[in-house]
């Protein structure tokens, strides 16, 4: 529904309330005027959804854990295998956040797939649904992803602790999600230090930064950088201990297991039912045995992609776009996957037809709260607008 908002004093809001600080990519305003509103069947039906994939995944991580035969074929960079393959921390132990992308589709809901190692949407599923709501009677947040993070670290380790939100510091977005998550701890009594992945060292294996005005022993690490680049840090970093420390962490960087796109092509292998999974995840196989060079139902995504990039099909994308694409499948295909492509239902606005992706996320193995996106394309990638996704309270008949 559309917001009925001063647009500009709405964006402002959303900038500054909100922590989104360039809400621009090109000529393209990413913030939306409408807010999807879902109805309590459909909250509890994509929470219900979300939670059981997320066990699936945990298991399927575990599993995967075990099998470093299966590591280069999951496009896992050699550094890291060797990392995996050896003994490392109690994953259990640490804290997990993810995010499962749902689809309406003609046929009911999809996935696309699933940020298991470093999901943004804090703000856009804690803070940006709260503003909303106070512009949607009768609507009420579909939960609080970043409170629901604090108070499980708190949970775990009390206040008074030094927190590490861990980020490439270079990037204004990656910051001003960190930004927004030390709003949220600093009240409640944390120290949050905010520092690139390699201002930490290791004091036999426990995390301890060494920025410049933030050194100290850290209790607890929440990592904004994605685990696949963890070996392009300084080899002084010692950036291997990120796997194995006891330090409390969100996510532990075995999570990439589960990143990787290629997993389910060994569902069977790793012998873990994923009834969930099967049932909402299109058909997915290895680019050397689907046909979509030439058959425009499938395209593909690179292993570790994310905002949807580098996705192409044929006659989706622009010709040398295409070439391109059939190069670098051709030249890596254990960096790429194969899916057929889901008829997305487009949803009806004041803008036009938008097609909508919602994220639900969850902390360990809880639903936890609701992030959306709409695009006037079918694949929601750089430009898409974040839209607040909201519970409606009528009561369904």
């Amino acid at each position: 529904m559309a917001l009925r908002v001063d647009f500009p004093s709405y964006r402002r809001d959303v900038i500054f309330r909100c922590f989104k600080w360039d809400p621009q990519v090109g000529d393209v305003c990413t913030i939306s005027d409408h807010a999807c509103v879902l109805t309590a069947a459909s909250a509890s039906r994509l929470s219900r959804l979300a939670e059981a994939l997320a066990r699936e995944t945990m298991q399927l991580e575990a599993a995967a854990l075990e099998r470093p035969d299966l590591h280069a074929e999951l496009g896992i960079p050699r550094s890291l295998r060797r990392v995996l393959s050896r003994a490392h921390g109690p994953g259990d132990s640490q804290l997990r956040v993810m995010r499962f992308d749902f689809h309406p589709t003609l046929d009911g809901w999809a996935i696309s797939e699933v940020n298991s190692d470093v999901p943004g949407g804090f703000a856009e599923s804690s803070a940006l649904p709260q503003l909303a709501a106070s512009y949607v009677p009768g609507a009420r947040p579909a939960g609080d992803v970043a409170q629901a993070l604090v108070s499980a670290v708190s949970e775990r380790l009390g206040s008074r602790k030094r927190l590490a939100l861990v980020h490439a510091t270079a990037y204004a977005d990656d910051r001003q999600v960190m930004e927004f998550l030390a709003s949220r701890f600093a009240p409640a009594g944390f120290h949050c230090a905010l520092i690139a992945p390699d201002h930490l060292r290791w004091d036999n294996g426990r995390a301890v930064s060494i920025a410049h005005g933030q050194e100290g022993p850290i209790d607890s690490i929440v990592r904004f950088y994605p685990a696949e680049w963890l070996p392009a840090l300084p080899a002084r970093s010692n950036w291997p201990e990120y796997f194995a420390t006891p330090t409390l962490s969100c996510n532990p960087p075995s999570a990439v297991l589960t990143q990787s796109k290629r997993l389910p092509l060994f569902w069977d292998r790793l012998g873990v039912p994923v009834p969930t999974w099967r049932s909402l995840l299109p058909e997915t196989r290895d680019p050397r045995d689907a046909p979509w060079r030439h058959d425009d139902t499938w395209l593909v995504k690179p292993v570790f992609g994310r905002v949807g990039e580098d996705i192409a099909w044929r006659g989706g994308v622009a010709r040398k776009t295409w070439r391109r694409t059939l190069f670098r499948v051709y030249a890596s295909p254990r960096h790429w996957i194969a899916q057929r492509r889901f008829a997305s239902r487009p949803l009806t606005t004041s803008g036009g037809p938008r097609h909508l992706c919602i994220g639900v996320f969850t902390l360990n193995g809880r639903a936890a709260g609701f992030y959306g996106r709409i695009s006037s394309l079918t694949v929601i990638e750089k430009q898409a607008q974040d839209i607040p996704v909201l519970v409606s309270e009528a009561r369904s008949r």
